[in-house]
């Protein structure tokens, strides 16, 4: 079977904004207990291979996934293509050097937890990052296909989710309790954490003009960014009757608004594509303010599912091309 490529962004929902902040939150607790103890010891490489069963998946990869990025191999001993495989992921896990956590689970012996990942054929590959699954690829792949993917997840998991990875101590016995690396606390630390905590209380319009304090001192500042848009995104869908505006949407095909607010409930929904498509199409219908208006609604969606998304940079070919 041939590798399935899938996207690290995942679905935009309100779940995932929600876990993404807490999972920040978590790493940020982890690094700052690090610093009280004086910086504890790193693990083992041979600590960032672990094999995991049904008994011990919420434990060894649920909660690890909110300190690091863990890697789902799923394989058996009967299968050719997964003794190619599974060597060159231990391989990397090692190199990564604590950037992710490599778990091995024999499907055999978890049927449970293969049924529960929808698994139709070994060697298959997920990532769990922030207790959300992502499907990575199935089926052989080659090594330079298989860091690209790598190198997507570790990145989306630090500018996502604040997950840097794990302390890793050449020098350390395997079974060491993994350590998260102190961060100095900087300037706009503060203003961001309010931000989270009136996002997990609810209060988007709070949460709104905090991230709007860090931008006004730092434009550039990445997070900041990503959680307004978030943030403003929620706040409009918030109490909105889906029902009624897809029928807008529907019986308005030329209604600027009624487009705007139904490619709202599309991204929330997770249906990235139709919702950069549906203000694309309508984009290349209208001219002037109403033009405008769609493409900066576009460049704020863009910003919610994130810049290095495959479906952004096609999203900004298509926006390209009805503009011009």
């Amino acid at each position: 079977m041939q590798p399935r490529n899938m996207s690290m962004s995942g679905v935009v929902d309100l779940a995932a904004v929600k876990a993404a902040q807490e999972a920040k939150a978590k790493a940020e607790q982890a690094r700052a207990q690090a610093a009280r103890d004086g910086g504890a010891g790193g693990i083992s490489p041979a600590d960032l291979v672990i094999d995991v069963d049904e008994a011990g998946f919420e434990t060894d990869v649920l909660q690890r996934s909110a300190e690091v990025p863990v890697v789902i191999d799923f394989w058996a001993e009967w299968c050719q293509p997964c003794k190619q495989l599974s060597p060159v992921l231990e391989r990397l896990a090692v190199e990564y050097n604590g950037r992710f956590l490599l778990a091995k689970i024999d499907v055999d012996a978890n049927q449970m937890l293969m049924q529960q990942f929808g698994i139709q054929g070994i060697p298959a590959v997920f990532a769990v990052v922030a207790g959300q699954a992502l499907p990575l690829f199935q089926g052989a792949a080659g090594e330079e296909q298989i860091r690209g993917t790598l190198d997507q997840l570790v990145q989306v998991a630090e500018q996502r989710f604040g997950l840097t990875g794990l302390t890793v101590d050449p020098d350390a016995e395997a079974g060491g309790a993994p350590a998260a690396p102190p961060r100095p606390a900087g300037p706009y630390d503060a203003l961001l954490e309010a931000a989270v905590q009136a996002l997990d209380s609810g209060d988007l319009s709070g949460a709104i003009q905090a991230y709007k304090n860090v931008l006004n001192e730092d434009p550039g500042n990445e997070e900041a960014k990503l959680g307004l848009a978030q943030a403003e995104l929620l706040q409009r869908v918030q109490g909105v009757d889906p029902q009624q505006v897809r029928k807008d949407a529907a019986d308005k095909l030329a209604d600027v608004q009624a487009q705007i607010a139904a490619a709202d409930l599309d991204l929330v929904g997770g249906h990235v594509e139709d919702a950069f498509g549906r203000l694309i199409e309508t984009v290349a219908r209208t001219v002037g303010d109403d033009r405008d208006t769609l493409r900066m609604r576009l460049l704020e969606l863009f910003e919610v599912v994130g810049p290095e998304d495959p479906r952004v940079i096609a999203a900004r070919r298509a926006l390209a091309r009805a503009l011009f």
